[in-house]
C-alpha cells in the first residue's frame, strides 16, 4: 500500500541513481535540500558515507553540521535523505529506521544489487515517522 507520493526531476533522479552506482559497492549517502514547507526536492547535496561500508552508511557528523547550517543560512531543508543498499532491496533496514530522525523526509533507497548481477535495480521512497515505515509513490517529471 502506497501513502503519499515523492515528486522529483528526472535530473535529480538521474544523480541520486549516479552517485549510488559511482560508489558501489559501497552504501552511497546524501540529502536533496528544498525551500521550508515546500515539500520540493531541488539541490542535490552528495555526502561521503563515512564508514566507507558495503552495509551501512554513516554521514560524517562534521560535514552534518555544516550541511545543517548551510540549508538553514538558504531557507531550506531536507526533503529527499537518500542512501543506497548494494546487496538487498530498496527497503529500510532497522538501522536506517533508527537513524530516521527527519519525519518531514522522504527517505529514498536505491539497491545497486543489480551493479552485481545480484537483483534487480530499485529506486524506492518512504516515510519514517516514530518507527513506522510507509513506502510511497515516486513519480519523476521533467520540471516543476
Amino acid at each position: 500500500m502506497l501513502a503519499g507520493m515523492l515528486t522529483l526531476t528526472q535530473a535529480l533522479y538521474d544523480q541520486i541513481v549516479a552517485h549510488a552506482r559511482k560508489d558501489h559497492p559501497d552504501e552511497a549517502c546524501g540529502v536533496v535540500a528544498g525551500p521550508v514547507d515546500s515539500g520540493r526536492p531541488e539541490r542535490f547535496i552528495p555526502m561521503v558515507n563515512a564508514a566507507r561500508s558495503p552495509t551501512f552508511y554513516e554521514f560524517d557528523s562534521q560535514d552534518l553540521l555544516k550541511l545543517y547550517r548551510e540549508m538553514d543560512d538558504r531557507d531550506e531543508e531536507p526533503v529527499i535523505i537518500y542512501h543506497s543498499h548494494t546487496a538487498t532491496e530498496a527497503y529500510p533496514s532497522r538501522t536506517d529506521v533508527t537513524y530516521a530522525n527527519e519525519p518531514g523526509a522522504h527517505y529514498v533507497l536505491v539497491s545497486t544489487a543489480d551493479t552485481d548481477g545480484l537483483g534487480e535495480f530499485q529506486f524506492r521512497s518512504f516515510r519514517i515517522v516514530d518507527g513506522e515505515i510507509t513506502e510511497e509513490e515516486v513519480k519523476v517529471v521533467d520540471a516543476y
